[in-house]
């Protein structure tokens, strides 16, 4: 028996067709630097499309593409009275991302296992050979004067 259709499994290693086309837009809209910002600026905080404006040097209309972009991403809420619109960030499609991500983390994970395990192999290595003086050692004995005796 298969999972009904509104249920979705956490996690799911392979998402559907609808999950992947929301993959693809969290991603497309994460990859603007502008968008980005836009999501720093929202975060905690509801703002109107002209406060945000405010802090780019492009054009307000610019900045309204920008938020279309991550509303249809589902990364912003707009709540529109008349005229006046005002943003919030909504996290709920970055989890999915997060999941997606979070699958090739074994492989970071073997990456950082493999560096531990050389810098352990170095330090082996370098506390195994006997030490030479340094040149200030060697250049402090020579300034020594012989203690009489």
């Amino acid at each position: 028996m298969g999972t009904p259709s509104h249920l979705r499994i956490v996690g799911d290693a392979h998402p559907g067709g609808d999950e992947q086309q929301a993959l693809n837009l969290v991603f497309a809209a994460l990859s603007d630097p502008v968008r980005r910002e836009i999501l720093d600026r929202l975060d905690g905080h509801a703002l109107l499309v002209s406060e945000i404006a405010g802090h780019f040097d492009i054009s307000l209309q610019a900045v309204s593409r920008h938020i279309q972009v991550l509303v249809r991403a589902g990364l912003v809420t707009q709540e529109r009275t008349g005229r006046i619109s005002r943003c919030r960030f909504d996290a709920t499609p970055i989890y999915g991302a997060a999941l997606w991500l979070n699958r090739f983390s074994k492989y970071w994970q073997a990456q950082f296992d493999l560096l531990a395990l050389s810098l352990e192999e170095i330090e082996r290595e370098r506390s195994a050979r006997p030490r030479k003086p340094t040149r200030r050692a060697l250049s402090h004995r020579a300034k020594r004067k012989p203690k009489p005796r």
